[in-house]
């Protein structure tokens, strides 16, 4: 089968990282370049499917290029991450609504031909560990403690998309356990493909209690978005904040349910500020560092979807003393100063995929967020801004990592040219 392979072996990693450097983004093109770290294959052994049952073999419909995949791509993704991944070879693509190609024994939740949105996270009871680990036995599979052993399935990662035997959503196959599976009907294939960063969202909204009045979303991309619309939904009183470097970003912040839109950087708490009131305080700052104001009486909530140092830096200079700051955004190496936590009691939650919700009953995520996409008021339309074939995966991952600058929000591949997608 065809693939796009990431390879992050250490040569190709250092090689991409280091071309990063370089003047006027002439490094941009290194991570798809013949020693950068991704690839096409055309002879990829296609997936089978694992001896114990309940597994399905699919073919990708739709797959979108997530942030992540981007920033693997530049190799801006922390190597720490590693321990988590160990396969140096991996066929990216989490985000994805794919068909039915085949079912294995004791399939009983799909037939061949449905059309379904995936769950990217096995637990453990899917990789056949018995008993399970703590948080797979207290519903928590997304931070499963053998994220790093195959079991039955021959991939060692908990995340579909994150392994080479599986295949993925850049791949014209992929296996995944029938538990894994969400029929979709005749959902559109841009909303359904959204899915997965729709439950991202969600779940980032329900670590927070929604004791208060004032969130800010820090990030106007798809997951900032998605997160805004989920936060609108559930909070229909709230007044919500997106801070947006952009007039691109600014506008389909409006559009998913922002109040207002904030400037980036330092300015975004002095906005608010003047917006809202609320006495700033103002650091002596060293000579040669940007000074951030700390607003006294600051919004009850912040979730950061970019997780660079200057975003989080910005969350705890705008979130209130006993506050909550999400940090929902991939998150690189980098330095903190986190006097603002000490000093005003902030709690900072981290958070990573989705799962079965308590405040949501049990249900996972995927369910709520699939009634959400067949609502039709739900504002998503024209999100997936560009859509490729496999083939044309360099240029589409040109056009994600100009984002803004490209008009892009999400951007699609179509492994599969010959299944229609669905409008």
């Amino acid at each position: 089968m065809r693939a796009v392979l990431a390879d992050i072996a250490i040569p190709r990693y250092l090689y991409t990282a280091a071309a990063q450097k370089l003047p006027r983004g002439r490094g941009k093109s290194a991570g798809w370049s013949s020693g950068g770290i991704m690839r096409m294959l055309h002879d990829e052994p296609t997936p089978r499917l694992p001896s114990a049952p309940g597994w399905v073999r699919l073919r990708p419909e739709l797959s979108l290029i997530c942030g992540s995949d981007v920033g693997l791509v530049h190799a801006k993704i922390s190597p720490v991450l590693s321990a988590y991944y160990p396969e140096t070879k991996q066929i990216p693509g989490h985000e994805f609504v794919a068909v039915v190609d085949e079912v294995g024994p004791g399939v009983s939740r799909v037939t061949e031909g449905d059309r379904v949105a995936v769950d990217i996270v096995m637990s453990c009871a899917q990789r056949g560990f018995d008993p399970p680990c703590r948080s797979c036995a207290s519903g928590r599979p997304n931070v499963c403690e053998r994220f790093d052993q195959p079991g039955v399935t021959g991939c060692a990662a908990v995340s579909l998309g994150f392994c080479r035997a599986h295949g993925g959503g850049f791949a014209e196959y992929a296996v995944a356990h029938e538990s894994q599976l969400y029929p979709i009907g005749d959902l559109p294939s841009a909303r359904a493909a959204l899915t997965e960063p729709a439950s991202i969202g969600l779940h980032s909204v329900l670590h927070w209690s929604g004791k208060g009045e004032r969130a800010v979303i820090i990030g106007p991309g798809a997951i900032g978005l998605l997160t805004t619309a989920a936060l609108r939904r559930l909070y229909p009183e709230l007044n919500i904040s997106v801070v947006s470097p952009g007039e691109f970003g600014s506008e389909w912040a409006r559009k998913v349910g922002a109040d207002r839109v904030l400037p980036a950087g330092p300015a975004a708490v002095t906005t608010l500020a003047e917006h809202d009131g609320g006495r700033l305080l103002h650091p002596t700052a060293t000579p040669g560092s940007p000074s951030i104001p700390i607003l006294e009486q600051g919004v009850d909530l912040v979730i950061d979807t970019i997780g660079a140092p200057e975003t989080i830096d910005i969350s705890l200079h705008m979130v209130r003393p006993k506050g909550m700051v999400v940090l929902a955004g991939a998150a690189g190496e980098q330095k903190m100063n986190w006097s603002m936590v000490w000093k005003r009691e902030i709690t900072v939650q981290g958070t990573t995929d989705a799962g079965p919700e308590p405040a949501l009953g049990g249900r996972h995520t995927y369910e709520q967020v699939l009634e959400w996409l067949a609502d039709p008021s739900y504002p998503v339309d024209g999100m997936v801004t560009h859509t490729y074939e496999l083939g044309d995966w360099k240029r589409a991952f040109q056009t994600a990592s100009n984002g803004p600058a490209a008009q892009a929000v999400r951007v699609g591949l179509r492994p599969n040219p010959d299944l229609a997608l669905v409008s």
